[in-house]
């Protein structure tokens, strides 16, 4: 019998994306639920099993945890909404992709913005932040909102640095940090860095599918918030601040997702957040060790100048110029079952991503780098040959 139908493929197509990541079984399994209704006293524990559990990773002892039916951008806006009223100001220091994103997504909402330069390949330069907060005489800036860690370029901040340099400028500007990306990968501790406002999504280092973000957010934050005259809300805080869950969520609870995320959260725990952290470094180390072989080809190299400031959660790497970056990605893709990220805003066309993030272990990592290393053979990328071989030494060492 002939079919035009594609033949079945087996085992397991590996997702490599800085996000969405890897979903454990657990959590997809524990998804696979029905909800309750809104009156069921397990509905308002469950939440609060998830709002306690972000808390405790957040390492945070009072901050507010609010939820939304949302992705990252969605948090990007409501901490907009919140904090700053139209024609307000706010310094987001240049990190890349996402911090331009940010900035985009303030001024369409009427805020006025203030960038500190980007650096191609390079982390946020927190003498730049300082510095344009000493320019701010007048104290119109509100807050800093810094990416901790870029997903495109790749690149992680010193979130102590930036809140040494609003110190250092004698600065009331807030310090809000997007954890996108870092979190549940690279240690954070919101009380211990002096970040008033976290933002974070699931689908990246929580291990959830995509469609929840939150906000963790501290007393000086919430009392601004409180007199902040802009009008909303779905996205206003203080609504959200109450005990029953259709309050809580402006509406119905994503129950399913929360099912997840409690899970998730139980995982990590688990594990222990140490291990967790040790494991995504000794990840990134052997992604990384095999791309600085690769770049011994003369064709891809590491897009992140400064190693103490890569990234453990995705690994940028740039390309010559010539190569078809879509065409890789696709024979990794259809033919070596290894999905991985192409380069986003300015890198576009010019870099490809491997995310090393979430529920991954070492020899999910291998699988991917020797299916990168098929894909570029194939496309006639040149290469140098030792790096899977450079990941195994790294993973063995430990």
């Amino acid at each position: 019998m002939t079919s035009n139908t594609p033949g079945r493929i087996p085992g397991d197509r590996f997702l490599h994306a800085p996000g969405p990541t890897h979903i454990p079984a657990e959590v997809l399994n524990a998804m696979h639920r029905q909800p309750m209704d809104h009156g069921d006293p397990r509905l308002e524990q469950l939440i609060a099993v998830c709002e306690t559990g972000l808390r405790r990773l957040l390492q945070t002892e009072h901050a507010d945890v609010f939820i939304f039916v949302s992705n990252g951008h969605g948090a990007w806006e409501t901490t907009i909404e919140n904090l700053l009223a139209p024609g307000q100001a706010v310094l987001i220091p240049g990190s890349g992709h996402f911090s331009e994103q940010w900035a985009i997504q303030a001024e369409a909402t009427g805020r006025r913005v203030i960038r500190t330069p980007y650096r191609e390949g390079y982390p946020i330069d927190a003498s730049a932040v300082e510095a344009a907060l000493r320019a701010d005489t007048k104290r119109e800036i509100v807050a800093v909102f810094a990416v901790h860690t870029d997903t495109a370029s790749s690149a992680t901040c010193d979130l102590k640095a930036i809140r040494a340099a609003i110190g250092a400028a004698g600065h009331p500007a807030l310090l809000v940090a997007d954890i996108v990306a870092s979190l549940g990968a690279a240690p954070f501790a919101m009380d211990a860095l002096g970040v008033n406002v976290a933002v974070g999504a699931g689908q990246k280092g929580l291990m959830c599918p995509p469609g929840f973000g939150f906000v963790a957010v501290d007393a000086r934050a919430s009392e601004i918030a409180a007199k902040n005259p802009a009008p909303r809300y779905y996205w206003d805080w203080g609504r959200r601040k109450a005990d029953y869950s259709y309050r809580k969520f402006c509406g119905t609870a994503p129950q399913n997702l929360l099912f997840g995320l409690e899970a998730a959260l139980t995982l990590i725990e688990r594990e222990g957040i140490t291990a967790v952290h040790a494991r995504h470094a000794l990840l990134s180390r052997a992604v990384q060790a095999a791309v600085e072989c690769w770049s011994h080809g003369g064709a891809v190299t590491l897009h992140c100048r400064v190693p103490e400031a890569r990234s453990v959660s995705v690994t940028t790497i740039d390309v010559r110029s010539g190569i078809d970056i879509e065409a890789l990605r696709g024979v990794a893709r259809e033919r070596f079952q290894v999905a991985f990220a192409g380069g986003l805003g300015p890198q576009t066309g010019r870099a490809f991503r491997i995310g090393h993030l979430g529920d991954l272990n070492a020899a999910m990592i291998l699988g991917c780098l020797a299916g990168i290393e098929a894909a570029m053979l194939v496309q006639a990328i040149p290469f140098g040959r030792d790096g899977v071989q450079k990941a195994v030494d790294c993973l063995a060492a430990g």
